[in-house]
């Protein structure tokens, strides 16, 4: 699929700016982006910002051959009863609604369009997300190359089935929240061993970031590096014995599970 196609956005909040960023370092021409929101101060400081377009949302629809959904999961009914009457029959509609199933946007549409699924994250927004993708009936080969494609401006991009969705949104879709409530709590434990609030961050944020940046570009398992920095009756193994006992794994997929099942109830 060419790059030089015109490309629909609905909802242009912080994700569906990620989303218009990530298409034009992509190669999209700016001009050839529409989005369509009700706040018009938004939709003015896109324009000015990124030299897109902005249109009604029947006409944007009726003219994208690339679609995204960036509403949210209780939106998208709404969204889509405005746009089936309209919609370009040839469109890729890719929705990026945690919940919201291939087959709810199909039958809301009735239009067979094919449809392309995504979970992304937070991270997207600094260009280090993680998204993963699920490609719906009828969806290209040149589709599907576009999506991952854009996409990949975003950070990475994994392909999975789509009844592998409610599992990714509870593993990259939820998990910077998961992390950034341990620097929470990192950053209180530090504090109430008597370090102020701003060097107890300092330490906790800088900690974090070299640690994922060892993670992705050491080439080894977390399961290694643990056990390296990990000398026996040291420190850090004390820490981590009061994880054990706390049974931090249980409670990491206890919580995961949760928001899996959340996920399936939105759908």
């Amino acid at each position: 699929m060419s790059k030089s196609i015109p490309v629909g956005v609905i909802g242009a909040g912080v994700m569906g700016e990620a989303l218009i960023a990530a298409l034009i370092s992509y190669g999209v021409t700016p001009e050839l982006i529409t989005i369509s929101e009700k706040r018009n101060d938004r939709a003015e400081e896109l324009v000015n910002r990124y030299r897109i377009k902005v249109a009604p949302l029947e006409a944007n629809v009726a003219s994208a051959d690339v679609l995204l959904l960036v509403v949210k999961p209780q939106d998208m009914a709404t969204v889509l009863a405005d746009i089936k009457a309209s919609i370009n029959p040839k469109a890729v509609v890719i929705t990026f609604a945690a919940g919201k199933k291939i087959a709810f946007i199909a039958e809301a549409l009735g239009t067979g369009n094919p449809i392309v699924r995504v979970m992304p994250n937070t991270a997207t927004m600094v260009g280090a997300g993680m998204a993963a993708i699920s490609l719906g009936n009828g969806v290209s080969a040149e589709q599907s190359t576009f999506v991952s494609g854009f996409l990949s401006a975003t950070g990475k991009v994994v392909e999975v089935p789509e009844d592998l969705q409610d599992a990714v949104t509870a593993t990259s879709g939820s998990g910077p929240a998961y992390l950034f409530r341990f620097v929470e709590a990192m950053i209180d434990g530090a504090e109430q061993l008597g370090l102020s609030p701003d060097i107890a961050t300092t330490l906790t944020v800088q900690t974090m970031v070299g640690a994922a940046k060892l993670l992705e570009e050491s080439g080894k398992s977390a399961t290694t590096l643990r056990e390296n920095v990990t000398s026996p009756n040291g420190t850090t193994a004390a820490a981590l014995a009061s994880f054990e006992t706390d049974q931090i794994a249980t409670v990491v997929a206890t919580a995961m599970k949760a928001a899996r099942d959340r996920s399936q109830e939105l759908a």
